[in-house]
C-alpha cells in the first residue's frame, strides 16, 4: 500500500460547519439509503449548489464545447436552433 494513502482516509479540505438538526438528520438518512458517506453527500450537495449559483461556469463550459465541435453552416439547423432558443424561457 502507498505510504501516502491510508485506508479510510478522505483527502480534501476539512472544515466545521453548523447545520440545522433537521437538515443533518435528512442528510444522514440519505447517506445510509444511498450507501454513501456523509461527507460524500454533503460534498455533492454543495457542488450542486455552487453549480446552480455560478451560471457563468455553465456558459463557459458550453462555449468550450461549441469551440471544440465547431459551428455548423447548415441553414436549417441554425434556424431551428434559433427558434428553439427564442421560445425557451430563461
Amino acid at each position: 500500500m502507498d505510504r501516502h494513502v491510508s485506508r479510510g482516509y478522505t483527502f480534501g479540505m476539512k472544515t466545521a460547519v453548523s447545520i440545522p438538526d433537521d437538515v443533518f438528520k435528512k442528510a444522514e438518512r440519505l447517506a445510509k439509503r444511498a450507501k454513501r458517506s456523509r461527507s460524500d453527500v454533503f460534498a455533492a450537495a454543495l457542488r450542486e449548489y455552487v453549480a446552480r449559483h455560478a451560471p457563468e461556469e455553465v456558459t463557459e463550459a458550453m462555449n468550450r464545447v461549441c469551440e471544440e465541435i465547431g459551428g455548423t453552416q447548415d441553414k436549417f439547423v441554425n434556424a431551428a436552433g434559433r427558434r428553439l432558443l427564442e421560445s425557451t424561457e430563461w
